[in-house]
């Protein structure tokens, strides 16, 4: 059993996220965490699980456009070119038993929208089940930092999608 985290990130929280998360992950299965620009074209078929995340930019995942917008605004940003939108855009559909769950940060406030639900609903377009419904991970402001306590409940919410995948893995080839 192994596990994919593929991560977009401009200022290093939806990174740090990514992971707790792939550490959460590890009690269960291996778990490589890739940033977008250096994930596969096509999901190997050796992963059980694909754990998808990225920043909310717009109400939604990032645009090439948002992404640029940002990069005029810190000389360090993490995913510049790729970014989840078109990374999943650019996966085939396909059957599969791999389980998906997708996650985002956003930034404290009422009305921002979710980078995860988007993901979480392009992932079931393409034929992915979905072990959890989207979850996000607040930070304090556009930049960040991380609100008090999210790598925490990112560990711990990495690690719950893992034993619940490893678990159903684990009765279907003993059954």
């Amino acid at each position: 059993m192994r596990a994919l985290v593929v991560y977009e990130s401009m200022f290093g929280n939806t990174q740090a996220i990514a992971q707790e998360i792939g550490d959460g992950i590890e009690a269960s299965m291996h778990a490589d965490v890739v940033e977008v620009g250096a994930a596969p074209d096509i999901v190997p078929r050796d992963v059980t699980l694909l754990v998808v995340g990225g920043p909310t930019h717009a109400f939604s995942m990032s645009w090439p456009s948002t992404r640029r917008d940002v990069a005029g605004r810190s000389p360090r940003i993490i995913s510049r070119e790729r970014g989840i939108r078109e990374w999943l855009g650019a996966l085939p559909s396909l059957m599969t038993t791999t389980e998906a769950a997708a996650f985002d940060t956003r930034a404290i406030s009422r009305a921002t929208g979710s980078a995860a639900r988007a993901a979480s609903r392009r992932l079931a377009r393409l034929g992915y089940p979905l072990v959890s419904g989207p979850t996000s991970f607040r930070v304090a402001g556009v930049t960040g930092p991380l609100a008090g306590g999210e790598l925490g409940r990112a560990r711990a919410w990495g690690r719950s999608v893992g034993v619940e995948v490893a678990a159903r893995q684990l009765s279907s080839t003993t059954s």
